[in-house]
């Protein structure tokens, strides 16, 4: 039997939705969508290269529980931004997972709004890094954000958040353009997985950045060399968070950065 796996423990291999379930404690409306996505994803693969084939076999390992680990690490987070989103992860995966932790945590309860609840509005006010009274934080329903220029993934999201019944703001451009970081207001919290390395990373995610906010970026073997080599061109705090779902694999907190500072030439 697996039990479940808190911050800083790492997980059996999560072989499917009971495993996952044990692991996260979470409901089963977030089972079922997650079960959805998963029939999904295997529609779609044979069209649309959304995976890596070798993993297909490991998807809620690989994939759902990879990216659901994230939601520990800033459990009070408001509003998120997915750079890169692929396939959905991790940023459509935290938006299923803490769908429901917002209806549990209503004084009310309630229930999803389906399709109709998908929506453009800009991010919350608490994507400002403003935090809210602790009465708006018990009912508000946190916002996420997946950006994604490939248009075929981006209608493979838009599939899954309208099958869910998920609220998230799907932004299908090219994280680089101007016209796409004008729309990108800070968040609390920035995710990326498997988009570049992290000195190219942190200046995709600037436009996303406010003092308050934290980039959670999933990382491989040599996420500590990608620290020290991002250290040439930025000032940052960083953490290496253990993954939960590889022993190799690290999550790469990082708070407060900005660009170094050249020395004028003389």
């Amino acid at each position: 039997m697996i039990t479940s796996c808190h911050k800083g423990e790492r997980c059996p291999a999560i072989a499917g939705s009971a495993d996952f379930a044990a692991a996260f404690a979470v409901s089963s409306r977030t089972l079922a969508r997650l079960e959805g996505y998963e029939r999904l994803l295997r529609q779609w693969q044979g069209a649309v290269n959304l995976v890596a084939p070798s993993t297909l076999a490991a998807i809620w390992h690989r994939h759902f529980a990879d990216s659901a680990q994230l939601v520990s690490l800033a459990p009070a987070a408001q509003t998120w931004v997915d750079l890169g989103s692929g396939a959905g992860f991790p940023g459509m995966v935290v938006a299923i997972v803490l769908a429901d932790r917002a209806v549990a945590a209503s004084p009310q309860g309630g229930s999803e709004t389906g399709a109709s609840a998908i929506t453009r509005a800009p991010l919350a006010a608490g994507g400002r890094g403003v935090k809210p009274t602790l009465a708006a934080a018990a009912t508000a329903r946190p916002r996420v954000r997946l950006v994604e220029s490939d248009s075929r993934k981006a209608a493979f999201l838009r599939t899954v958040a309208r099958q869910s019944g998920i609220a998230v703001d799907i932004l299908s451009t090219r994280i680089e353009s101007p016209a796409t970081q004008s729309k990108l207001q800070p968040a609390d919290v920035v995710t990326a997985r498997a988009l570049a390395p992290l000195d190219k990373l942190l200046g995709l995610a600037a436009p996303c950045f406010s003092s308050r906010s934290v980039g959670l970026f999933l990382k491989g073997r040599e996420a500590a060399r990608e620290v020290e080599a991002a250290r040439k061109m930025w000032t940052f705090d960083s953490e290496l968070i253990p993954s939960r779902t590889d022993a190799m694999a690290h999550i790469v907190r990082v708070s407060r950065f900005e660009p170094n500072r050249k020395e004028p030439r003389s």
